[in-house]
Order: structure tokens, then C-alpha cells, then sequence
């Protein structure tokens, strides 16, 4: 290998290992309620242009074992589909998961296909045996969880 190429692989990696360690300072080291989530799912999405889609997989302790950014979507839509959420949930060996996309408008009011989107996801949930925590909408300024809205 070139010492050229090295060298830059090398860059990389250090790259990568500094923006997993930023990652790991934000994340909380145990998700105790709904606002720790929504807290690190703010950090996380907040101030994105568009929708973001992720799927925080947690242990039977709830500690984050995994972060997936499962889809990103328009400025007002995201396309989520069940396979896709658990799909890391499956490969990560979670108990359960917290679902977070982010309403860029700043506005987090639970529109009816967000509604739809997590009764989809907690029924398929429930079929493989990996619960659906929460569902959490957030903006730069603010966030929702549906559980405690009562939704789910």
C-alpha cells in the first residue's frame, strides 16, 4: 500500500473514531423517561432541513446498544416501513426500541400518518417480540412522545 493511501486511511478512521466519541458524549447512559430520549433525539435530528427517521435499539436495561438512521425523507414526509425500523433492532439483539423523526418546521404536533406509522410499528413489534417504547416527534426547540400523549 502507498504511503499516500495509508495515510489517508488513516485520516479516516480518526475521523470516524472522533465523531463516534461526540456521539457517545450526547448519548445518555440510560434512557430513565421520555424526555432523556427526546433530550438525545433532539441532539441528535433536531436542526436537520428535512425528516429524519431513527430507531434508538435498547437492552433489557434500556441502554442504547444501537443508533440507525432508518430513512431520510422530504422536508414535511419520510417513508418508514416495519422491516426497515427492525431490521437494526433484529441485527443488534434489542429488547425493545425508541422510534424519533424530527418535524423540521419547528411545529412537533402528531399529524394522523404519525399516528398511523406508530400503531403499524408497535403491531409488528409485538408479532416478533421487540417493544415498541415510545414514538418521539422533535424539532430544534421542542419534543413529543406519543406514549405519554396517550397514543400509544
Amino acid at each position: 500500500m502507498k504511503l499516500e493511501t495509508l495515510i489517508e486511511v488513516t485520516r479516516i478512521k480518526m475521523e470516524i473514531k472522533e465523531v463516534e466519541e461526540t456521539y457517545r458524549n450526547m448519548m445518555p447512559n440510560r434512557i430513565h423517561s421520555a424526555s432523556d430520549a427526546i433530550n438525545f433525539a433532539k441532539a441528535l435530528i433536531g436542526d436537520e432541513d428535512r425528516e429524519i427517521f431513527l430507531v434508538l435499539c435498547l437492552n433489557t436495561k434500556n441502554e442504547i446498544t444501537a443508533v440507525h438512521r432508518c430513512h431520510t425523507g422530504s422536508i414535511n414526509a419520510s417513508i418508514v416501513h416495519p422491516r426497515e425500523v427492525f431490521k437494526s433492532a433484529i441485527l443488534n439483539n434489542s429488547a425493545s426500541i425508541i422510534v424519533a423523526h424530527n418535524h423540521p418546521s419547528g411545529d412537533c404536533q402528531h399529524s394522523p400518518e404519525d399516528i398511523a406509522v406508530t400503531k403499524r410499528l408497535e403491531e409488528a413489534g409485538a408479532i416478533i417480540g421487540i417493544e415498541l417504547l415510545d414514538s418521539l416527534i422533535v424539532s430544534h426547540k421542542d419534543g413529543v412522545s406519543l406514549r405519554e400523549k396517550g397514543i400509544i
